[in-house]
């Protein structure tokens, strides 16, 4: 090569405008080219131009929404779907070094500067059959070039980036040849991607282990807790099948009643939806459907039959886990009237400062019959029929922007963070001291120390909320989670949920799952899925992070 050819490719000057017909947004699809032609992909990362094998590039995309990974290298810009998939997301920039500013990311058609170049892509290539991104300033076009046209590196000179990390570079277009996989093994560990996913049914056993070890008390009851105009309402655990963010808008039925909001779309199905506002005459300020702040559709299993009803909240506040001995019946003189046959009971929570109105789940029934007839809400409503079989239902909640679930058997209660906590001596740096529940010592995870995740506001929680603990129980072990806040109660076919990319050893045992929910379902989401035997594991947990 000659030392202009090498001074070219130390500088990565861009590759020119694709050609009219090469370049673009669509897909590429990995072919390879006949005639001993071979194919390249040109993008540019902090002005540096570099060329990807066209055989290697599944698809070139606009940049997705992300959902940060905890615990990932420092390349991981974090997890997309693609195609259904979960796909890690590689900044390159970060990723080879690059100290320039971080890529703009979105949908603008227009660079960040304004001047017409292209806006940021992501680049889907393919590394031991696992789709990985890789996150570019633009996409420059694609170069054509024969194997004696690819000069090697010279030893003497220095390239802009890990010599490493490239293959050659193209004389065709004056841009050097990234190897990405070299690249991805660097950022993941050699060979990762190589080993197959663990197998469906070995996760199925697992989720059954983690069920059949669930404690269950008998005397105490699980309550879903949700506020209507300042009111705390309830229903038991049992009866929530999922809770859903609620839409923009419902289709209304001829000559129904007020609190009878109409119906809308879960998955191929419809659910009845009943707006308590209403129902109670609790106001009618925000007494409509619509995605406010915090409102959410939770979905009640009715008696009688397969069938269920959407209630329509304003936010969902607490998984409660309380005494049935507290939960005292409805006063005669008021079950007399009609406002109050929708509710099974008033539970005294908070040592009786806080009174809970629990619904009545089987009489909720008569709402969603109301809407078209028993027989047309059965039909409407069974879950999960046709969405890849058996349901899995996950306690979600938010954590620094994203979603995280647990199995619902796993979460004995979701509380308020309380104000002050008794610090723990020579405890690890996750943990943030104890509590007392009810006589017994809980420790307290803090959820963004032990991920690795940037500080929150004071007392860790959104919009000025004090955030809450997720109570982690698996025999006698607990131990309480501080998140930022609780998204609710969500059933996920078991085909939406797969293994998440492990990204690195203490990743890989706290989120082995990732839930990838149907559309109709809350909207596109990706919630990662953590192991409640994992975060139960303190000593494992300390020696996992300290590598990290």
């Amino acid at each position: 090569m000659t030392r202009a050819g090498t001074a070219r490719a130390a500088t990565g000057r861009a590759a020119p405008a694709p050609e009219e017909g090469q370049g673009g947004d669509q897909g590429i699809g990995g072919q390879g080219i006949g005639g001993g032609i071979l194919a390249f992909v040109t993008v540019t990362v902090g002005g540096l131009g570099f060329a990807l094998p066209l055989a290697e590039v599944l698809e070139v995309i606009r940049s997705p929404a992300l959902v940060r990974v905890p615990l990932g290298p420092p390349g991981l810009e974090g997890l997309a779907q693609w195609h259904g998939t979960p796909t890690p997301v590689l900044d390159l920039r970060r990723a080879l070094g690059h100290a320039g500013g971080p890529v703009e990311t979105g949908p603008a058609e227009t660079g960040p500067a304004g001047d017409g170049s292209t806006a940021a892509r992501v680049v889907i290539v393919r590394h031991h059959g696992q789709p990985v991104g890789l996150l570019v300033d633009g996409m420059a076009g694609m170069v054509r070039s024969t194997a004696d046209r690819i000069d090697a590196l010279a030893d003497e000179e220095a390239p802009a980036v890990d010599a490493g990390l490239l293959s050659g570079v193209l004389r065709d277009g004056a841009v050097t040849i990234l190897d990405a996989g070299a690249l991805i093994d660097r950022q993941f560990g050699a060979g990762w991607g190589a080993s197959a996913p663990r197998s469906a049914a070995l996760l199925e056993r697992a989720g059954g282990a983690q069920a059949a070890t669930a404690v269950s008390v008998v005397d105490e009851a699980r309550l879903v807790v949700f506020e209507v105009a300042g009111q705390d309402f309830a229903l038991p655990v049992e009866r929530v099948r999922e809770i859903l963010p609620a839409p923009d808008g419902v289709t209304r039925m001829a000559k129904a009643k007020a609190h009878l909001l109409g119906v809308m779309p879960l998955r191929d199905r419809l659910l009845p939806l009943v707006g308590l506002r209403a129902l109670f005459g609790l106001g009618e300020g925000g007494a409509g459907v619509g995605p406010g702040a915090g409102r959410r559709v939770v979905v009640v299993q009715t008696d009688g039959a397969d069938a269920s009803v959407g209630v329509v909240v304003d936010e969902v506040r607490d998984i409660l886990r309380i005494a049935r001995s507290l939960i005292d019946p409805v006063p005669p003189l008021l079950a007399r009237e009609p406002e109050f046959e929708d509710l099974d009971g008033i539970a005294r929570a908070d040592g009786g400062r806080r009174l809970v109105s629990v619904l009545s789940a089987a009489r909720m029934f008569r709402h969603g019959v109301s809407l078209g007839g028993e027989a047309e809400v059965e039909t409407m409503n069974r879950v999960g029929a046709d969405t890849g079989g058996a349901m899995e239902r996950f306690v979600v909640y938010r954590l620094a922007g994203a979603e995280y679930g647990l199995p619902v058997a796993a979460v004995q209660e979701v509380l308020r963070r309380p104000d002050t906590t008794t610090p723990l001596p020579n405890a690890p740096d996750f943990v943030t001291g104890v509590l007392t529940l009810r006589g017994a010592v809980l420790p307290l995870i803090d959820l963004r120390r032990l991920l690795r995740l940037p500080a929150g506001g004071e007392g860790g929680g959104e919009g000025g909320d004090r955030g809450r603990v997720v109570v982690v129980a698996q025999g006698e072990a607990r131990v309480g989670l501080l998140v930022d806040g609780l998204s609710g109660l969500l059933a996920v076919p078991g085909s939406c949920i797969g293994p998440a990319p492990a990204v690195s050893e203490a990743q890989g045992r706290l989120i082995r799952r990732v839930a990838t929910p149907p559309a109709g379902v809350g909207g596109a989401r990706l919630i990662l899925l953590m192991e409640p035997d994992a975060l139960l594991d303190m000593d494992r947990l300390s020696a996992l992070l300290a590598s990290v």
